[in-house]
């Protein structure tokens, strides 16, 4: 059995991602160390040491840190036995790819930084600034419309459940809760992949513990 260790608090999307693809290969043997972000603690000397940005989630494996959640989703999936979270044609490892650069580059600062900001922890940065929302909701908007149409007509982003899903259901879990989900989530086509996503065990294992 190997030695896993997962630094970062669950109210962290990224820290749900991840724990969203344990579930999903069956992997219940990891030791979580909580960080919160909200307090600062991932910007301590000891963990700056383990992430030189201050960031989580840090992943230790049998001995081999892993930074990003890019990098640990991949590692994971590859290491862990269980279904492949990623897609097994080049044309929907694409698909899966895109969205997840999508939500990296562009979603998360809208929808979380923008949106969800502004209404649940405002204090976290900085205050309500209503230009800040307009311009993620503007943002988010176009996030979700790119969204939908590489998806299609397939059940989840890239055809099966990949490691796309796993990044987007923990950053609309937070839109949910924000009087601006409606504007977001009624993007046509969008709400048959969010009841999809919330169906999943491993989305309701990994339900984030209050704010």
């Amino acid at each position: 059995m190997p030695d896993i260790t997962l630094w970062g608090f669950d109210n962290s999307t990224f820290v749900r991602t991840v724990k969203m693809l344990f579930a999903e290969k069956g992997e219940t043997g990891f030791k979580q160390v909580p960080l919160n972000v909200l307090k600062g603690e991932p910007r301590s000397e000891e963990h700056l040491q383990r992430h030189p940005f201050g960031k989580v989630p840090v992943l230790d494996y049998d001995g081999t840190r892993v930074l990003e959640t890019a990098a640990i989703a991949r590692f994971l999936n590859d290491k862990l036995p269980g279904p492949s979270l990623i897609p097994a044609t080049a044309e929907d490892r694409a698909r899966m790819d895109m969205v997840i650069g999508v939500i990296d580059s562009y979603g998360y600062g809208a929808l979380l930084g923008g949106v969800v900001a502004y209404h649940l922890f405002p204090d976290f940065v900085g205050g309500k600034n209503e230009a800040t929302r307009q311009k993620g909701l503007e943002t988010g908007r176009t996030v979700i419309e790119f969204i939908v149409k590489t998806r299609g007509s397939s059940p989840f982003v890239a055809g099966a459940l990949s490691l796309a899903d796993l990044y987007l259901a923990p950053v609309i879990t937070y839109v949910a809760m924000t009087p601006d989900k409606d504007a977001l989530l009624g993007t046509a086509g969008f709400a048959e992949w969010w009841d999809r996503a919330q169906a999943l065990p491993s989305f309701k294992a990994t339900q984030p513990r209050g704010r």
